[in-house]
C-alpha cells in the first residue's frame, strides 16, 4: 500500500453524502484514501462490500492506508493495532474503535457520509468517560491522557475528571486510600497556580494515572452496612465517637468502619465527623510517620472538591490505614535515649490548664527567632516548654502548628547534600506531617486532640536534627537575580533559565539560589509558583515531591496569611525548602511527559511520523 498518491475528492453533494471516487477504481487498487472536509477517510474493498473508516490509527495516529487486511479485520502497520473493518470496532485495549462512515454506491460512484462523524459528537462525552473508565482499569497512561484532553474539550470539568477518579479510586482499591488518591488530591490543589494552561490538563492526567496505578492488580472494596436503626443508634454522637477510638485502637478496622459509616448516614455534621477521625488519628504519636494523619486530611479536602454526598465512600476508605498504622510508641527512636512519649504525656496532662491561662492572655502572640531556634535545637524538654509558653501566651492553635510547620521546612531549606540521599524523605515526612496538621486545626480550631500533633511535629523535627549536621546557609537576597526585572521575555528566560538548571543532577543549591535572585528583583511569587508547578509536572511523578510543593504552597500561604513571625521572610524559605527538594529529585527519565505529549500531539492533529499516505 505504500506509495499510493492521496486522490482529491470530487465534491459532489449527492443526499447528503459527497462523492470520492469510483468502484471501478476501488475494486482494482482494494483500497484508496480521501479527505473529506477535513476528515481523512480509507475505503477498503472486501469480499463485494465498501467499508469507509477514518485513516487515522486511534492509537498513535498512522494512517491504515498503510495496514493491512484478512477475513474481515484491518491490522495497522504500525503497533499492530486490529480493527473489525465492518464496524471499526478494536480487538486490543491499548488502542480504542476507530470511526466508520456510511458508504452508498450509486451508479458505479461511491459516497460518503460524513453525518456519522458528527453524529459520533453527540455521544463522544459518554464515550470517553466510559473509555477513561476502561483505561484506568487496564492501566493504560496513553488513554487516560486521550481520554482527559477529549472530555476537556466537551467542557468537562476537572472537578467532573477528579470525581470520577476518587469514585474509581476509593472503589477498587482493597486497602482504601493510599498514594493514588493523595497524588490526584494534590493535583488538584497545584493545578490553579500554574499559568500554563496546558498544565491544568497534565495535573488531572498524571493524578488520573496515579489513581490507576495504585489500583492496579488490587482487588475491589466493599463498605460495610451502618448499625440498625441509625437515627436512635447515633443520637449519641460521643459513643459513636468513643466506640471509634476503641476499635481503632484495638486494630478492629471492621467495627471503626461500621461506627464511622452510622455517623455519616445519620447526617451528623461534617465538622462532627472530622473530629471523629482527627482525634482517633492523633491518639497515638505520629501515626505512620505522619501518613494518617496527611492521607486524612487529603480526604477532606477531596469532597470540599466533589461535596459531602461522597463522604461515606471517601471517608470509609481511611480506615484500614488507621488500623494498621505503625506508632511511635512502638519505636525506639521515641523511646531511647530520650523517653520522648513519656515527655509528651506528662506535657498533654498539663494542656488543660495551660489553654485556659492562654484564654486569659491579652497579648497578640507573635514567633520569634527565639521560637524557631528553640524548636530547631537539641534540647526536647525545652522544645515542650517552649510550645507550652506560646499557648500560655495567647498562640492560637493553628499559629503554633504555622510555626512548628516552618521549622520543619528549614530542616529541608538548610539540608546538606552530603547526608544520605534517602534523608530527604525523612525530613518531608516531616513537614507534610506539619502541613497536614495545620490544615486539619484550620477545619477544627478548638481540637484539643489535634493540638496533641503540634507537639508530635515539633519531637519528629527534634529527632531530624542531625540532617543539619552541619547546616546549609539560607541564600541571600543579593544572590544573582534570574533575570532582568524589566524584560519584555522575562517570563519565557525566567523558566527556561531555571528549567535548564533542573535538566543537570545535583543542582539542589544553585536552584534555591535562582530563586531567592527571583524574588529579590521580581518579587512576583505568582510566576515563581507558575514556574515550579511546571517544573514538577514535566517529570515523572514522584509521590514525595509531589507532596513536598502542594505542602509549601500551602504554608508559604498561611504564613503570609498569619503574620506571625517579623523580621524574616518566612514564606521564601519554604519556597526555597521546596525548590531545593524538587532539585535534588530531578531530571527523571521523563516518560509520563512524553505519554502525555504523544496525546497532546494527536489531540492537536498533528503527525508522529512522516510522509503520511
Amino acid at each position: 500500500m505504500d506509495g499510493e498518491p492521496l486522490i482529491r475528492c470530487m465534491v459532489q453533494e449527492a443526499n447528503r453524502s459527497l462523492l470520492v471516487g469510483t468502484l471501478e477504481e476501488l475494486k482494482r487498487k482494494g483500497y484508496f484514501s480521501v479527505t473529506v472536509q477535513g476528515h481523512d477517510i480509507v475505503l477498503f474493498y472486501q469480499e463485494g462490500e465498501v467499508y469507509a473508516l477514518d485513516n487515522r490509527c486511534p492509537h498513535m495516529g498512522f494512517p491504515l492506508s498503510r495496514g493491512s487486511t484478512k477475513d474481515g479485520i484491518l491490522t495497522c502497520d504500525w503497533h499492530h493495532a486490529r480493527f473489525d473493518i465492518k464496524t471499526g470496532g478494536c480487538f486490543d485495549l491499548w488502542a480504542d474503535d476507530v470511526p466508520v462512515f456510511a458508504v452508498n454506491v450509486i451508479d458505479g460512484n461511491i459516497f460518503v457520509r460524513i453525518e456519522q462523524a458528527n453524529k459520533r459528537k453527540e455521544h463522544l462525552r459518554a464515550h470517553h468517560l466510559q473509555r477513561l473508565n476502561d483505561a484506568m482499569e487496564q492501566n493504560i497512561a496513553l488513554i487516560v491522557a486521550k481520554s482527559v484532553l477529549t472530555l476537556d474539550s466537551q467542557e468537562v470539568s476537572s472537578s467532573d475528571l477528579f470525581r470520577k477518579g476518587l469514585e474509581y479510586g476509593t472503589r477498587y482499591r482493597q486497602e482504601g486510600w493510599g498514594v493514588g488518591l493523595t497524588i490526584l488530591t494534590c493535583m488538584m490543589n497545584l493545578a490553579p497556580f500554574s499559568r500554563i494552561s496546558e498544565d491544568r490538563l497534565r495535573a488531572i492526567y498524571h493524578g488520573l494515572s496515579a489513581v490507576a496505578d495504585d489500583c492496579s492488580g488490587q482487588p475491589p472494596r466493599f463498605t460495610v452496612s451502618p448499625l440498625p436503626d441509625v437515627q436512635s443508634t447515633s443520637a449519641d454522637v460521643g459513643t459513636l465517637k468513643r466506640w471509634f477510638r476503641h476499635f481503632i485502637e484495638v486494630r478492629d478496622a471492621d467495627g471503626a468502619e461500621r461506627c464511622l459509616i452510622t455517623a455519616i448516614r445519620a447526617g451528623k455534621d461534617q465538622n462532627i465527623i472530622a473530629d471523629m477521625l482527627f482525634s482517633a488519628a492523633t491518639d497515638h504519636r505520629y501515626l505512620d510517620s505522619g501518613h494518617v494523619l496527611d492521607f486524612t486530611n487529603k480526604a477532606f479536602e477531596a469532597l470540599d472538591i466533589v461535596g459531602w454526598d461522597m463522604a461515606e465512600q471517601v471517608l470509609t476508605s481511611l480506615v484500614t490505614l488507621y488500623a494498621k498504622a505503625t506508632r511511635m510508641e512502638e519505636r525506639s527512636s521515641w523511646r531511647h535515649p530520650v523517653d520522648i512519649v513519656t515527655l509528651l504525656n506528662d506535657c498533654s496532662d498539663k494542656l488543660p490548664a495551660v489553654l485556659e491561662r492562654g484564654k486569659q492572655s491579652q497579648k497578640t502572640w507573635k514567633a520569634s527567632k527565639k521560637t524557631v531556634d528553640v524548636l530547631l535545637g537539641d534540647n526536647p524538654a525545652a522544645i515542650v516548654n517552649i510550645l507550652i509558653e506560646s499557648l500560655q501566651d495567647g498562640a492560637k492553635h493553628e499559629e503554633l502548628a504555622a510555626i512548628v510547620a516552618y521549622a520543619a521546612a528549614l530542616r529541608i531549606a538548610q539540608f546538606p547534600i552530603t547526608n544520605e540521599y534517602s534523608d530527604w524523605n525523612t525530613a518531608l515526612h516531616t513537614f507534610t506531617f506539619a502541613n497536614a496538621v495545620q490544615q486539619a486545626i484550620h477545619r477544627l480550631p478548638s481540637s484539643k486532640e489535634l493540638l496533641r500533633a503540634i507537639f508530635d511535629i515539633a519531637m519528629s523535627n527534634y529527632l531530624n536534627r542531625f540532617l543539619n549536621v552541619p547546616s546549609v546557609a539560607l541564600p541571600y537576597d543579593k544572590e544573582e537575580p534570574i533575570n532582568n526585572k524589566n524584560s519584555e521575555s522575562n517570563q519565557g528566560n525566567n523558566m527556561n533559565r531555571f528549567l535548564d538548571t533542573l535538566d543537570k543532577r545535583h543542582q539542589v543549591n544553585e536552584a534555591a539560589k535562582m530563586v531567592v535572585g527571583f524574588l529579590s528583583t521580581q518579587g512576583e511569587e505568582e510566576e515563581l509558583s507558575s514556574i515550579l508547578v511546571h517544573a514538577l509536572l514535566r517529570e515523572d511523578r514522584s509521590f514525595h515531591t509531589i507532596q513536598m510543593l502542594e505542602a509549601a504552597f500551602r504554608q508559604k500561604a498561611e504564613l503570609q496569611r498569619l503574620q506571625i513571625l517579623d523580621g524574616v521572610k518566612p514564606g521564601s524559605h519554604v519556597l526555597i525548602a521546596t525548590t531545593r527538594y524538587l532539585a535534588a529529585h530531578t531530571p527523571t527519565a521523563r516518560a509520563q511527559r512524553q505519554t502525555f505529549e504523544i496525546a497532546w500531539r494527536l489531540h492537536q492533529g498533528g503527525k508522529l511520523y512522516e510522509e503520511i499516505s
